[in-house]
């Protein structure tokens, strides 16, 4: 049996096959497996949320439905069992995502690959790296490239989980789309997903030097309505770029903003950069006598409105406004925003696109008899929050039983 990607995904496949007393070789192009998982977990890996099921798979929005199996089989409290059985303890924070209790990813992947490769009983995995995929050969092979030389490998079942589009340098390059375009798989464009945007014209040069960096803290996007469906509202912060914004606020509406630009050639949101207060008391504010003071210093003293969040606004709008305490007051509750472009696809957390599921069984096997799919490969995406991370290891305990009963 073999397993090609030593992402989670791929290592959950592996474990699923190991324990129905499967000999597996894991390949991988990197030096290590999980460079992705170490470099995702490095400010604290978030590995699932605590969220009602309903809601939790709703946050994988069209896709919602067949994604929603796979945490069927492997939730929430299933999740943080088998984090347990690595001897790791979990808990809950205060926004309701599930972490390590050390908040760490290096203990875990350690823990994990020591089972795997000192399992209590059947066959050890096997760590084949620095071998990339390149194909099949004339027998129907699997071709790798390998420090030795070409490599073919003959197996009675693969999982493929060989990542999305996204962080190239550590092993997720899309390199295998022409692969399997060419085999008639029907793989949908990788996209950046949870990722940052440039403003449509860019900061000037004075906000760029200046604010780049800096947090936007405690404000609101709003998303304009869908046909047919309310306005999307999210509080959080977001963080200004030199040439437009990222951040947990930003990622959570890429998404859609991403398909908007592809559609209209822009997108646009209102920033609420003070949410807590009610537009009213803004206006009031905004409204009341400030003597010799200047405007700036008038709206820090009455509203706490300062540094970059002042800065914004006079970056985007014209000098008119500030004379017109409605319009001005209008524009600190909503901000209009607009996005010209997402940042490039090797820059944002995760990718879009993929191995359409429509293509695949239930199990996740595709087409080609005996190959099956898992991890970010496949054709959904998800928010940051435990999501991501949470679906590659469902997809890949999915796939890994998909192939172990298909052998069987």
């Amino acid at each position: 049996m073999a397993v090609i990607g030593g992402g989670p995904a791929g290592l959950m496949a592996a474990e699923v096959l190991q324990a129905a007393g499967h000999a597996v070789h894991l390949f991988d192009a990197m030096p290590s497996v999980g460079r992705k998982f170490l470099l995702a977990g490095k400010g604290g890996l978030n590995i699932s949320h605590s969220e009602p099921a309903t809601l939790f798979t709703s946050r994988y929005a069209a896709r919602a439905d067949r994604v929603g199996p796979w945490l069927q089989d492997f939730d929430g409290e299933a999740l943080r069992a088998w984090v347990h059985g690595l001897g790791l303890d979990t808990f809950v924070g205060s926004s309701g995502r599930i972490f390590p209790v050390d908040m760490k990813s290096a203990p875990l992947l350690r823990a994990w690959l020591h089972r795997l490769r000192h399992p209590a009983q059947g066959p050890a995995l096997v760590l084949h790296m620095r071998h990339r995929w390149t194909g099949w050969d004339s027998a129907q092979g699997w071709l790798f490239d390998s420090p030795g030389g070409p490599v073919s490998v003959q197996a009675r079942a693969v999982v493929l989980a060989l990542g999305g589009g996204s962080w190239a340098r550590l092993g997720s390059d899309g390199a295998w789309v022409p692969l399997l375009q060419g085999r008639g798989l029907d793989v949908a464009p990788l996209l950046p997903s949870n990722c940052g945007f440039d403003v449509a014209g860019g900061w000037s040069p004075f906000f760029a030097s200046r604010f780049a960096g800096q947090a936007l803290k405690t404000v609101a996007l709003e998303l304009p309505a869908a046909a047919g469906a309310a306005p999307w509202r999210r509080k959080g912060e977001m963080v200004a770029t030199a040439s437009g914004l990222e951040g947990s606020l930003v990622y959570a509406a890429s998404a859609a903003l991403r398909d908007a630009v592809a559609r209209d050639g822009q997108a646009g949101f209102l920033l609420d950069l003070l949410p807590a207060v009610p537009a009213e008391k803004v206006l009031a504010a905004v409204r009341h006598p400030r003597g010799a003071r200047s405007l700036s210093s008038h709206l820090k003293s009455r509203l706490r409105l300062d540094g970059i969040k002042s800065a914004l606004l006079h970056e985007l709008l014209p000098p008119a406004v500030f004379e017109d305490a409605a319009a001005l007051a209008a524009a600190i509750k909503a901000l209009p925003i607009r996005l010209s472009a997402p940042r490039p696809l090797d820059e944002a957390i995760s990718s879009a696109g993929g191995v359409r599921l429509e293509a695949l069984s239930p199990q996740l096997m595709g087409p080609l008899p005996g190959v099956f799919f898992a991890g970010e490969m496949l054709d959904w995406e998800a928010p940051t929050g435990g999501y991501l991370l949470h679906a590659c290891l469902a997809s890949g305990r999915q796939a890994g039983a998909g192939a172990a009963a298909y052998v069987a």
